[in-house]
């Protein structure tokens, strides 16, 4: 069988699959409040973006290639490329340093976004490019998105991923926690990479009424930016009702916390994925005990209830209300 033979059946096969992929995000309901990404995710081909990526298998990990001499190989990694799960993409000294990030959740942070046409969109954490190529084929105009990562070895990789799909949004290599300056302001700012705290370059990038998306704490963010007529920026929201766990931002907002410490934490607290969001968003500031006494006595809070607030050079998370009895710096 001739190459551009076996191109075709690969390219027919990417397609089934993707058309497959989008079915089960569209039953998922990730993007029920704004249908429009469905018509995104149908046309930009996520295989493009995901040369190769690596699967875990005993013992470390396992490259699978579209440039493999296998045929089995290449319509293997065909149909990964389309699987909703997250694609580790790079990695150094088998730490991961990028991914392609799980489809259905890309949706639904695409959809909380909340992107209007004519929108500028800066994103942080580009990634393999694909995630830019859904903003800018959403969009209909490249040059609204920016989207910016520390390596140059990424970046370089991802404005090949998207000239090959055919986008052409502005790849800018930097530290994500600085923003892009040059391109402001934007009206959203979408983070694919996890922080300690929000960085207020960001909320000097917007323009009042601008909403910032981030994960953090092993939560998702969603802020609204206030113009406050001064020079300090005030931003406040509440967190999404979904578990997060993205790659930390490299750069120099990065702080790597230490491990917390649950010796007389009862194992149901320890395994639960809400009381571990509340460790992680008091780190510094309460004792895992005294996290668990709280969470306890307000029964349990999920994600919804807390939220953070950025006023200034103060930046604190809260439970219920932004001035109420549980608040906690974060920096």
């Amino acid at each position: 069988m001739s190459a551009h033979a076996l191109d075709k059946d690969l390219d027919a096969l990417a397609a089934s699959a993707r058309a497959a992929l989008v079915r089960e995000i569209d039953a998922s309901g990730a993007w029920a409040a704004d249908p429009v990404w469905r018509e995104a995710f149908e046309q930009v081909p996520r295989h493009l973006f995901v040369p190769y990526y690596y699967v875990g298998v005993m013992g470390g990990h396992e490259r699978r290639w579209g440039e493999s001499a296998d045929p089995r190989t290449r319509e293997a990694w065909v149909r990964g490329a389309y699987v909703d799960a997250p694609l580790a993409t790079r990695l150094r000294d088998g730490e991961l340093v990028s991914s392609s990030s799980q489809p259905s959740l890309m949706a639904m942070m695409l959809t909380e976004l909340r992107v209007r046409d004519g929108d500028r969109v800066l994103e942080i954490g580009a990634g393999t490019g694909y995630n830019a190529a859904l903003l800018a084929h959403r969009l209909g105009n490249d040059d609204l998105v920016t989207t910016i990562d520390l390596d140059t070895d990424i970046t370089e990789a991802a404005r090949r991923h998207l000239a090959a799909a055919g986008y052409r949004p502005v790849v800018v290599t930097g530290d994500g926690a600085r923003g892009v300056p040059e391109r402001a302001p934007f009206d959203r700012i979408i983070a694919t990479c996890t922080l300690p705290s929000i960085p207020r370059a960001w909320l000097a990038q917007c323009r009042p009424g601008a909403r910032i998306l981030t994960p953090l704490a092993t939560g998702l963010i969603a802020l609204t930016v206030h113009d406050t007529g001064q020079d300090t920026g005030h931003a406040e929201g509440r967190f999404l009702h979904t578990p997060a766990y993205f790659v930390p931002l490299r750069g120099s907002e990065r702080s790597d916390a230490e491990p917390a410490h649950l010796g007389g934490v009862p194992r149901r607290a320890r395994e639960s994925e809400l009381f571990r969001f509340l460790l992680a968003l008091t780190h510094g500031s309460l004792e895992p005990q005294e996290a668990y006494a709280l969470w306890e006595r307000e029964g349990q809070p999920r994600r919804e209830r807390y939220g953070i607030t950025v006023r200034g050079e103060s930046e604190w998370a809260w439970l219920d209300e932004p001035e109420g009895p549980y608040a906690w710096p974060l920096r």
